[in-house]
């Protein structure tokens, strides 16, 4: 008589944040809709993260399943796609989008912190805030595409080829994954300021449309962000790191 061995069911409690939107990017929407970090923060564990917010994880596992189940379309395997096209990708669609937007938004934020800063002075710190943010971003974009990209690229050529990267890019790669984690961190820490100080971007009755068109492109700012540094941080790095030599 035979006996039948069954494959034991994944511990989704156990996995993190950041592994559980890699795997699939609906994820998000729950997670962001509860306050749970999957970015900077998506190290911590589903179970953990649920208990932090006061959730009963089982009721998280379900409403994630059943995200899954009635979304349809718009679905991205990123984590399929060689660090190329991701790195690409990533240039072509947030760092496009923070150029268009970067600037407008600096100037909408010192423009209501200069009407409305004596009624609502969250919104002057909002405005040195968000300077700090973009000042931090255009070297960070730049750091990205004008060295870590291609480094990555020459790493990945290699391995494809059967060849060790060189030591050079071996070193840079380690170098400034160091240095983008930091830069995440503090620029996400920013920006969670912002939406505490913006009591989560309502708009106050007695201000013109030109704050509420601050607030809502604040919010964008924060969405971009989120799926931005989710792709490198939970998937971009890991991977890259994965094809470096021991050191």
């Amino acid at each position: 008589m035979t006996t039948k061995t069954t494959t034991p069911k994944p511990n989704h409690l156990e996995q993190t944040v950041g592994d559980l939107v890699a795997e699939d990017y609906r994820n998000a929407a729950i997670f962001e809709k509860h306050g749970i970090d999957f970015c900077c923060g998506g190290q911590v564990t589903l179970g953990n993260a649920a208990r932090d917010k006061g959730l009963d994880p089982d009721d998280l596992l379900r409403e994630l399943k059943a995200a899954k189940e009635t979304a349809t379309g718009g679905h991205e395997n990123y984590t399929a796609w060689d660090l190329a096209f991701l790195a690409d990708y990533i240039v072509n669609t947030h760092h496009s989008w923070l150029n268009d937007h970067l600037g407008q938004i600096a100037a909408y934020a010192h423009k209501i912190a200069e009407v409305h800063g004596e009624h609502h002075p969250e919104v002057i710190r909002i405005a040195t805030l968000f300077d700090g943010i973009a000042a931090d971003m255009v070297e960070h974009l730049r750091e990205e595409e004008e060295v870590f990209f291609p480094a990555i690229k020459r790493i990945e050529a290699a391995h494809q080829a059967g060849t060790a990267p060189s030591m050079e890019d071996a070193s840079l790669l380690r170098r400034t994954l160091e240095t983008l984690h930091r830069d995440h961190e503090a620029i996400g820490e920013a920006t969670h300021e912002i939406r505490r100080l913006a009591g989560d971007y309502t708009i106050p009755a007695d201000v013109c449309n030109t704050f509420a068109v601050t607030y809502r492109l604040l919010k964008e700012f924060e969405d971009d962000l989120h799926k931005h540094v989710h792709l490198e941080n939970n998937i971009l790095f890991p991977k890259a790191a994965k094809l470096l030599p021991a050191a």
